[in-house]
């Protein structure tokens, strides 16, 4: 099993490849499998049982598969695919994790659409590629591209599985080859749920090594380690440890870093571990201004922009409603400090969405604005609450929007940073994690407590926070 310094390395590593948009995925059968679909052996027992052959002893599934085909056509193996195959199942939690990445490039050897439609349930526009044509055209609008290199399971006849398929693939799927080399050139990948056994596969990577040699990028897989219980004899047993230490070592010469794990639910908790650390990279202003006391309103809007102008020099990306009072000013900051810096687009630092305000119907705009939050929020790690008062008929009232927003970020498992000196709800909620510190912040450092207390601490100019948020914004990416 791989220590927890190497899984943190790659943990470390491939979330840098995420944050410059240079990460891909290899999907393999493993993937689909918790979804309630068969792997290869499984797919193909039904065909070995009729022609006499023990599944279990055999290792060379797509010669198995051009047998049943000789004796009996192809329809028989394609019924069996889409029979197999072709049930609709919901994603898996790890594909609606990685879905919610920011991946741009998916390539897989499975049949099923599960990728596809995590991609559909983030809110993603998947172009789906499964022939060569496919290839030439882009679909407008796109998020993100998955390449099923070996076919579709609505289109099983022309799906990659018998030998005769394998040995025309470079004549009749040439193009894939070509594109998956460019990617694997220019993109990290991780092989998740893949044995990386594949003929195609071998055959690119083995182009790569030759034209690259020490130079090829590197690439991650993660495997369950081989145990006694997952196999039917100790012989076996020894077989497939040997084998597996032998790949692990083959892989190298391909530059791919193997990850070990016991359990395929630390698979999971690798890839939430991802996606927290990634999200934490944006962060939330929730906040509403009618009345500016404890200061100003100059003094405050001075802070905010500058809070704004300090966050994105701090490589941090920002989610902002716009809130009424604070959102101009801390945009303003955004914005000055990104065209401060050549070559930062706007896009890549800021994600700015006033809210919908010309609904007339009170209830339709209520449940706008809550789905409005929900997704706004839901790009972001860390929340912070500023203020957050009212005009409510002509007296200053706590606003009920910010609460509600921080609800939402607990239920996102957001980092959530109340800034209590400003006071109003903001003051209510600093008050709320303080009371309950290990419930928001479990496990957290003394150091991050103190600092997040000094958030709580009257100051008579708003700017004397800034160097107090930073810090407990740092404190908390190194948690």
């Amino acid at each position: 099993m791989s220590s927890e310094r190497e899984k943190q390395v790659f943990l470390d590593r491939f979330l840098g490849e995420l944050l410059e948009h240079n990460a891909g995925i290899f999907a393999g059968a493993g993937l689909s499998i918790p979804a309630g679909y068969v792997n290869w052996k499984s797919l193909l027992k039904p065909l070995a049982d009729e022609l006499g052959i023990d599944i279990e002893a055999e290792t060379d599934l797509i010669t198995l598969a051009q047998f049943h085909v000789n004796d009996n056509g192809r329809h028989r193996l394609n019924q069996e695919i889409l029979d197999q195959l072709g049930k609709s199942s919901a994603p898996t939690e790890n594909h609606k994790i990685l879905a919610r990445l920011p991946i741009e490039t998916f390539w897989t050897t499975n049949y099923d659409k599960l990728i596809e439609r995590s991609l559909e349930q983030a809110g993603k526009l998947p172009d789906v590629k499964y022939t060569v044509n496919q290839l030439a055209t882009t679909r407008k609008g796109r998020d993100a591209v998955v390449y099923k290199m070996h076919g579709d399971v609505d289109h099983a006849d022309s799906a990659v599985i018998t030998k005769d398929d394998y040995e025309r693939y470079f004549l009749d799927k040439g193009p894939y080859v070509n594109a998956l080399s460019g990617d694997l050139v220019s993109k990290t990948f991780l092989f998740i749920g893949f044995g990386l056994s594949d003929p195609n596969l071998d055959y690119v990577l083995s182009r790569i090594r030759i034209s690259f040699k020490e130079h090829q990028r590197q690439h991650y897989c993660i495997f369950k380690v081989v145990e006694r219980k997952d196999c039917p004899s100790d012989e076996i047993f020894q077989h497939e440890s040997i084998r597996q230490g032998l790949l692990i070592k083959d892989l190298q010469r391909f530059n791919i870093k193997t990850i070990l794990v016991n359990d395929y639910s630390e698979i999971t908790d690798m890839l939430k571990t991802l996606e927290h650390r990634y999200r934490r990279n944006t962060v939330f202003l929730s906040g509403s201004a009618h009345e500016f006391a404890p200061w100003d309103r100059e003094s405050v809007e001075r802070f905010l922009c500058s809070l704004g102008e300090i966050l994105v020099d701090k490589g941090f990306k920002v989610a902002s409603g716009v809130g009424l009072g604070i959102g101009n000013a801390f945009i303003t900051g955004v914005i000055r400090k990104v065209y401060q810096k050549p070559g930062l687009r706007i896009a890549d630092y800021a994600i700015l969405r006033p809210f919908p305000q010309y609904i007339e119907d009170a209830d339709e705009r209520a449940e706008t604005w809550s789905e409005y939050r929900k997704d706004l929020i839901g790009r972001a790690g860390v929340a912070i609450f500023f203020m957050g008062n009212k005009d409510l008929e002509g007296t200053t009232a706590l606003a009920g929007g910010v609460e509600e927003e921080f609800k939402l970020a607990e239920e996102m498992n957001l980092s959530v940073l109340p800034i209590g000196a400003s006071g109003w709800m903001a003051q209510e909620l600093w008050d709320r994690v303080v009371a309950n510190w290990e419930g928001y912040f479990p496990g957290s450092t003394e150091e991050l407590k103190k600092s997040f207390q000094k958030l709580g601490e009257d100051v008579d100019d708003p700017d004397q926070l800034l160097s107090r948020i930073i810090e407990t914004l740092e404190l908390i990416c190194k948690e």
